[in-house]
């Protein structure tokens, strides 16, 4: 079976994946009448073999493993840090095209190389005192996506209290509909605030804070 990611990508993320500070599980949910779980678990293999610090599980969404982690659909992957913990990060679909920008970007952090986030936006992050669910609309051709979804994991991993999750519209098409996505990023915040484009994350915030 030919390769997702050609020589040149596999060579180029094996040089981002040196960025890894610690080993990083990912944990895939698939089912037997799915579509895009096959080339799913293929890019998720290919990725794990490109560093030894990257590793896959693979469960079916009727699984125990599924319910802890509040799998409703698949294909869909969380990412767990070196001591199995998970920070609520979550991709549903595959994230191929410009989503490969999101997960790496999820890989490097998950593994404890974080990204510096300003102290004044820490505080208004770590205040966050309820449940919060971020669901993050995208298409694979869709540039300003990641930055979105990027987003929202970077404050599920902040703060114990938020759940970050990449949609890939086309695939789940059904919960696009309900959630009356036209165009994308389409980010849906405890299933009633909506924001459109890639916000900034004070836009998340403010959304938040509303609630």
């Amino acid at each position: 079976m030919e390769k997702l990611l050609n020589a040149d990508v596999q060579k180029q993320l094996k040089q981002v994946f040196e960025e890894l500070v610690n080993p990083v599980t990912m944990v895939l949910f698939t089912e037997d009448d799915c579509e895009s779980c096959e080339p799913t678990l293929s890019l998720l293999t290919e990725i794990a073999e490109l560093s030894e610090k990257l590793s896959l599980r693979v469960h079916d969404i009727n699984s125990d493993e599924a319910k802890k982690y509040d799998i409703e659909m698949a294909p869909s992957f969380v990412l767990l840090n070196h001591k199995d913990e998970y920070h609520r990060v979550k991709f549903n679909g595959i994230p191929a095209g410009h989503e490969i920008n999101s997960f790496i970007s999820a890989l490097i952090e998950m593994s404890g190389a974080e990204s510096e986030v300003p102290a004044e936006l820490l505080e208004r992050i770590q205040k966050i005192d309820k449940p919060i669910n971020i669901k993050v609309f995208v298409t694979l051709s869709c540039p300003h996506c990641p930055g979105a979804v990027q987003k929202a994991h970077k404050l599920a991993m902040l703060n114990k209290n938020v759940t970050g999750e990449m949609i890939e519209a086309q695939t789940f098409y059904e919960l696009s509909e309900k959630f009356n996505v036209t165009g994308v990023p389409k980010i849906i915040i405890n299933d009633s605030l909506e924001l459109v484009g890639n916000q900034p994350i004070e836009r998340f915030l403010e959304q938040i804070e509303s609630l």
